[in-house]
């Protein structure tokens, strides 16, 4: 009977992002979106009625299994947009491989200006990919997968808020380019920001969120070792 009663938090967490995303429909922010409203009731309730953070997670189980199914769902769009990626792909391959040089040095140069340690240094390398493929990265490298975890949750909840108002402010219009952008930075959360502004800016975010995550898990480790090299 407990074990039932524990996964009442989905059903929770359920409710709270509906009633999140209504809201947001009638506020038509991009800084509070679904998302940014959801941890922001969530938290509230935890803190509240004073419930431990790991009672919630093993009670939203059911809905934190669906990580992996949303991200395979990301080949959708991938496949709707295949015939436009075939025309640009030239742009968007330079875009890709920039992006994914740019979020892990950006995140490298920053741990090394405040002194972080390797450790640290090896958890925020995947900052702007998937959790799952972030966490795979930093165990390779030597990193601490919570610490990625963290880090991933920043910049999905950064980028998800302000990236879009961020493009908008520089005069980018095109949708391509906010979603290849978005994408890069903040994987799913972005993603999923992207597709609130429009579907082919989601369906591009979805598409930079896929070959960056798998660039990263490439370069990442090479990446690590030219930090290491120069810095320590």
């Amino acid at each position: 009977m407990a074990n039932a009663i524990i996964y009442l938090y989905s059903a929770l967490s359920v409710v709270v992002f509906t009633l999140s995303w209504k809201l947001n429909k009638k506020l038509k922010s991009s800084i509070l979106n679904t998302f940014i409203l959801s941890l922001i009731f969530m938290l509230s309730i935890l803190a509240t009625f004073r419930i431990p953070f790991r009672t919630y997670y093993q009670g939203n189980f059911p809905i934190n299994n669906l990580l992996g199914v949303s991200v395979v769902a990301l080949a959708v769009p991938f496949y709707e947009q295949l015939p436009q990626i075939k025309k640009h792909w030239k742009k968007i391959v330079i875009i890709v491989i920039s992006s994914t040089v740019l979020t892990m040095t950006s995140g490298v140069l920053l741990a090394v200006l405040f002194g972080a340690s390797q450790e640290i240094i090896a958890s925020l390398l995947p900052k702007s990919v998937t959790t799952a493929i972030a966490i795979s990265i930093a165990s390779e490298i030597g990193g601490n997968s919570a610490i990625s975890a963290v880090a991933v949750s920043i910049a999905g909840i950064t980028g998800s808020a302000f990236g879009i108002v961020i493009l908008q402010k520089m005069k980018v219009t095109n949708t391509r380019a906010i979603g290849l952008s978005i994408g890069a930075v903040s994987h799913a959360l972005g993603t999923a920001r992207a597709m609130d502004y429009s579907i082919k800016a989601g369906s591009y975010s979805s598409v930079s969120l896929v070959l960056c995550g798998l660039l990263s898990s490439l370069i990442a480790p090479l990446v690590f070792k030219l930090t290491l090299l120069f810095f320590f």
